[in-house]
């Protein structure tokens, strides 16, 4: 009987290998989305070990994978990575109090001129770099995400169960509800990033934009789709 459980475990623990081999591509795609948003503040092999973890994790508790699960593992994966990035405070103090002070003086421009300021008008009335923008612009949307994906992973499920099919039918309804709250582009930023996985710098090739602004435009449309699913 201990033979047959150690040959069960042993099995068990080769499926397990095979797997993580078979969607490791998923955690680099993942951690390259991400290396570019967090400046260097954790090194990228530390992000992929870290990925690889939530890949485990995903594992154990999803079951044999089918074609539902990349879809489940990429909310895990991601939330772990940036679990560990707000861990270690990736953002130095005096970082964040910049942060702060942007967000304020950006939500008196956008008072004064009633409408989302261009990019131009944000560097002048920030008083800033176009670099110095955009790094807080990439910061600020690394939170975003971070917020975002965290209210999707406990959508209509706990966050020890693996998701049912009545669960991930609710979530996708839901998502899509959202999805129609957001202007064309919009729809286009989270499309390219969910779905096809391109990093924000990729996004802003595609759009011809600057990363700045499709940090602008995905932030923003986050907060609508948070505002729906919230509703």
């Amino acid at each position: 009987m201990d033979m047959l459980y150690g040959y069960a475990e042993a099995v068990g623990v080769a499926s397990e290998q095979q797997h993580l081999l078979t969607y490791a591509p998923l955690v680099k795609r993942i951690v390259r989305q991400l290396n570019s948003q967090v400046g260097g503040a954790m090194e990228r092999e530390d992000m992929e070990q870290i990925g690889l973890l939530g890949l485990l994790d995903c594992l154990r508790r999803y079951g044999e994978p089918d074609d539902r699960f990349p879809g489940f593992a990429s909310l895990r994966i991601r939330g772990a990575i940036l679990d560990e990035l707000r861990r270690q405070d990736w953002r130095p103090r005096g970082v964040r109090q910049d942060c702060h002070r942007h967000r304020d003086a950006m939500r008196a421009l956008m008072r004064k001129v009633g409408r989302e300021p261009t990019e131009a008008e944000a560097i002048a009335a920030l008083g800033i770099s176009p670099e110095e923008y955009r790094e807080y612009q990439v910061a600020e949307n690394a939170e975003e995400l971070a917020s975002f994906d965290e209210m999707i992973q406990e959508l209509g499920s706990l966050p020890s169960e693996a998701p049912t099919p009545e669960t991930l039918m609710l979530r996708r309804r839901s998502i899509e509800e959202a999805l129609l709250a957001l202007n064309e582009r919009e729809q286009r930023v989270i499309q390219l990033y969910y779905e096809f996985d391109l990093s924000l710098k990729e996004i802003a090739a595609v759009l011809d934009l600057t990363e700045a602004r499709v940090c602008q435009i995905n932030k923003a449309a986050l907060r609508k789709m948070r505002d729906v699913l919230q509703g």
